[in-house]
């Protein structure tokens, strides 16, 4: 599968953005699917995740309560929409897919988008 983020962008502090992440093929509700992050020179870092129905989910502690992550499968899309956002949320946010295993580790993921860059103002 094929993922495409997009949504990024330059926001104040207590700002919202969502992120999207298009994905190619047919069995898209087939995946569950991550959200990750990664920070200058930081270590990419999980944030969510989703059942391929979308039925259960999963947040970092860093996000909880700020963060949702949704998915639309007719549009074969995931969604995170991040209110309250603050300077440490700054990163480039990836897409994913949960293939298993610990939710927070990188060896959980199949296939990564190419990333959207968020950037929270002071």
């Amino acid at each position: 599968v094929q993922l495409q983020a997009s949504g990024g962008g330059l926001v104040q502090a207590g700002g919202s953005l969502r992120l999207s992440c298009a994905a190619s093929g047919r069995t898209f509700s087939s995946y569950d699917m991550s959200w990750f992050r990664q920070a200058p020179g930081k270590e990419r870092e999980f944030v969510a995740v989703i059942t391929g129905s979308g039925g259960k989910t999963y947040y970092a502690d860093s996000v909880k309560g700020r963060v949702t992550i949704s998915r639309d499968n007719a549009k074969n899309t995931v969604y995170l929409q991040m209110n309250s956002l603050k300077p440490e949320d700054t990163a480039v946010y990836y897409c994913a897919t949960y293939i298993g295993g610990s939710y927070y580790s990188t060896g959980s993921v199949g296939s990564w988008g190419q990333g959207t860059q968020v950037t929270v103002s002071s």
